[in-house]
Order: structure tokens, then C-alpha cells, then sequence
């Protein structure tokens, strides 16, 4: 039924966007358009980032969404983003056998988080 699926995020700069998602989280641009549409392909799933309109660039994100990323290290993926100039909280106490999560945001608030699952 469905041939492919996507994610689409409101940006506030194109430039800024793409850096952070391929430069500081290492993911790869798969197509752009200007500074209208850019598709980074991150596994199993594509991120579009589209322009958003002054009104709704300056409004916070209501929480309804966020993106995860699975790895395998939490405090390696950590301490790699932080060496690139993402802001990530420290990682809190977890109960031994439990998933470990960290939530961040990209440069326009977008809610994001690593999970390591046990």
C-alpha cells in the first residue's frame, strides 16, 4: 500500500538544518532542493526538512513528535555529538537491564533522543 514514508520538519534555516542533521548526527543528504526540500536518509527512515513560514518558525514545538535514533554506545553517541557542538543533557541514573534514553532537539526545537536498548 505504501511506497514510502517520511517524516517532514519545519525549519527555520535550510543551511543550519542540514548541517546539524548530516554533519553533527552523521546522517546523509539524499536529495536537495534548494532551499525548499531536503531529504536526509537516516536507517529506515527519510527526514524531510521543508521551510517553515516566519509565523510558524518562531512558535515552539508542541511535543506532539519526536524523532529516535537507536545506538549501540549511549555515552560514546554522546560524547561524539557534544564534540560537535550538540547540546545533550547527561545521561541520569538507570535501573540496571533498562533501556537508556537522552533527549536533545536540533537547532530549531524539534524534539529528538538516543536510546540504547538493553
Amino acid at each position: 500500500m505504501f511506497q514510502q514514508c517520511n517524516v517532514t520538519i519545519m525549519v527555520a534555516d535550510m543551511e543550519r538544518a542540514i548541517q546539524f542533521y548530516t554533519e553533527a548526527l552523521g546522517l546523509r543528504l539524499g536529495f536537495r532542493a534548494g532551499n525548499e526540500w531536503a531529504q536526509i536518509e537516516a536507517p529506515g527512515l527519510t527526514i524531510g526538512l521543508h521551510p517553515a513560514r516566519e509565523s510558524a518558525a518562531a512558535a515552539p514545538p508542541d511535543g506532539r513528535m519526536s524523532i529516535g535514533f537507536g545506538v549501540q554506545d549511549l555515552a560514546a553517541t554522546i560524547a561524539s555529538l557534544r564534540q560537535k557542538g550538540v547540546a545533550i543533557a547527561d545521561l541520569g541514573d538507570v535501573e540496571p537491564g533498562r533501556d537508556r534514553l537522552v533527549h536533545f532537539a536540533d537547532p530549531d526545537g524539534t524534539p529528538l533522543y538516543l536510546i540504547e536498548v538493553r
